[in-house]
């Protein structure tokens, strides 16, 4: 059975292919094309990549997936608009906007795919939008039994979802709007300046310069209700968004959100920080107290999931399931001992959730566990060398194993490395594909990447990729993070060792590298712990305020733009001329 997953319409339009319960492309459409972060639209380049990419046309789909639901909740949505009027007119035409461009999605496949809707024999399946990232994890996970936690601003009028997981996914209770946890983190990170869609981690990483001090108010503006709910204090907010997110698109692609927070909190808290202007205590404090809170409130959620599903397993995703350094205390603080959280935890993981969901309706057997994504588009050899011909680079063809040794020896030097090799990686990190590399210990790293490469706030930590045999030797916590979505604490005697990936308070976001999920960055960290005794690189997307590179092209634009000392792309070491 061939199943095409897709998130559209929603931010983060992807597209995924599915072959009998195998995941065998995927790709988020702002990647690809007009690469515009968080497109989203309709993604047609996606779906004509994971076609292309699994030698597949359009026609041999049996099945379109979609992880949205309209017939999903109907009787919450109807509640919500007899005791909101006015506010229901607004999200009554953002519902209605939404339906006409998914009934039409087999026209929109077949003209964008070049054929006749006539000659397509797919079906349509609608997976429910928390279901989705519910089948995302579980079906993934490789666990008998576990239980689920889907959480995010909203999808399908819901912001949080409960589920016991065993031979099927049976959700047990919901969060309905207006009461959202991603409204409660994303409100407050639009008042400290950071208003761009998509921004939240900024505030997580915030966090560990501030302290907890507005605490009242964050109680205040969100409580814990017991048995899995929670309640947003109205006056603090706007309300549930009346337009759909392809609406708030600015002539430029990005989405641009109104402010979700209302007057009530800016008379507690003063005038907002406009973006650009300096950081201050204030907005430290803030995100600190925004943190602490949303882990409180997430805690007392998963206790109460507990007893419900009393199982060591958890399974988690959405948007809110991003939040790291939030992962990390679930396995210090809650029942749960063991979590998978799916590698595009935010809505473009939806595509593949619904897909794998549709396979599990469909009597398939249990999808085997996915614990590598690099599921995204590869260039070949003779593509990597017309690009840097083109680009006038002279580099050097190596063997693997000269390869390893050079690059190796660069990072032990202090030199910075743009690293690209075969598939892209699936979500939202740079897992050792796209990434831009350099030595975790070296005196002012940080600051110079942060600076002169990235070109964005000082505060930003960057992530360790570790080989996973050797986390319990560097960090606290001995989790097992390869889609690099915990943040624990690193010993206090490795602090040296780790300066540049360290972050204020300690903690560093874990990219566990085993051999068997991608042999040549395991092969290049071991050659830098020869090297240097650290097991253990400076790791950070291959990307500059855009989304992740793609094409040789771009990554070669980037390496020369930028104060990346060396690129490796493919097989290729390049430099540059003095």
């Amino acid at each position: 059975m061939i199943i095409l997953g897709l998130n559209a319409f929603h931010a983060d339009a992807a597209a995924c292919l599915v072959k009998d319960g195998v995941v065998v492309s995927a790709v988020a459409e702002e990647r690809l094309g007009l690469r515009r972060k968080h497109f989203a639209g309709f993604p047609a380049e996606a779906i004509k990549h994971v076609l292309a990419a699994s030698g597949l046309r359009i026609r041999d789909v049996d099945v379109v997936a979609v992880g949205h639901d309209s017939k999903a909740n109907v009787a919450a949505k109807a509640g919500y608009a007899m005791r909101n009027p006015a506010r229901a007119i607004g999200s009554a035409l953002n519902f209605l906007s939404r339906e006409r461009q998914i009934a039409s999605l087999n026209e929109r496949i077949a003209a964008d795919c070049g054929v006749p809707l006539a000659d397509c024999r797919f079906t349509v399946a609608h997976v429910e939008h928390h279901l989705a990232h519910l089948a995302s994890s579980f079906w993934g996970s490789g666990y008998q039994r576990a239980a689920g936690f889907s959480y995010d601003a909203s999808g399908d009028f819901v912001s949080a979802a409960y589920a016991r997981c065993e031979r099927d996914i049976d959700i047990i209770e919901r969060v309905f709007l207006p009461h959202s946890l991603g409204y409660f983190y994303s409100a407050l990170c639009q008042f400290i300046g950071f208003d761009d869609f998509g921004e939240e981690y900024k505030v997580m990483g915030l966090a560990a310069y501030g302290k907890p001090t507005f605490m009242p108010l964050m109680e205040r503006m969100l409580s814990y209700e017991g048995r899995g709910q929670y309640r947003l204090e109205s006056k603090y907010f706007a309300g549930v968004m009346q337009k759909s997110q392809e609406e708030l698109l600015d002539k430029n692609g990005r989405i641009v959100t109104p402010a979700l927070y209302a007057d009530a909190l800016v008379k507690e808290l003063g005038a907002p920080r406009k973006r650009g202007e300096p950081l201050t205590e204030r907005d430290n404090n803030i995100a600190a107290s925004c943190q602490l809170h949303f882990e409180n409130v997430v805690v007392e959620c998963l206790r109460w999931l507990h007893t419900q599903m009393p199982v060591d397993e958890l399974v988690t995703a959405g948007g809110c399931a991003l939040n790291g350094v939030c992962n990390a205390r679930i396995l210090r603080d809650t029942p749960f001992k063991r979590m998978y959280v799916h590698g595009a935890a935010g809505d473009d993981g939806t595509a593949v959730g619904a897909a794998l969901e549709t396979w599990h309706r469909s009597g398939g057997a249990t999808p085997a566990p996915i614990q590598e994504v690099y599921w995204g588009p590869a260039h070949a050899e003779d593509a990597i060398e017309r690009a840097l011909r083109d680009a006038g680079l002279v580099a050097a063809k190596l063997e693997y194993d000269a390869l390893i040794e050079r690059v190796s020896t660069e990072l032990a030097n202090g030199k910075v490395v743009g690293w690209y090799q075969g598939q892209s990686e699936w979500g939202p990190r740079a897992l050792g594909n796209r990434s831009i590399l350099a030595h975790p210990g070296w005196p002012g790293m940080k600051d110079m990447i942060n600076h002169k490469v990235k070109r964005r706030e000082s505060f930003r930590p960057f992530a360790p990729s570790i080989l996973e045999h050797r986390v319990g030797d560097f960090f606290e916590q001995s989790v097992q993070s390869p889609f690099m979505m915990h943040v624990v604490r690193i010993k206090d005697e490795k602090s040296e060792a780790m300066a540049a990936v360290r972050h204020e308070d300690g903690t560093g976001r874990v990219h566990t590298v085993s051999r068997e999920q991608n042999p040549i960055y395991f092969d290049l960290i071991s050659a830098f712990e020869k090297r240097t005794g650290t097991p253990v690189l400076l790791n950070t997307s291959f990307n500059e305020n855009e989304p992740i590179v793609d094409t040789p092209e771009q990554a070669i634009a980037c390496f020369l733009r930028n104060d990346i000392d060396f690129l490796c792309i493919g097989s290729y070491v390049a430099g540059k001329s003095a």
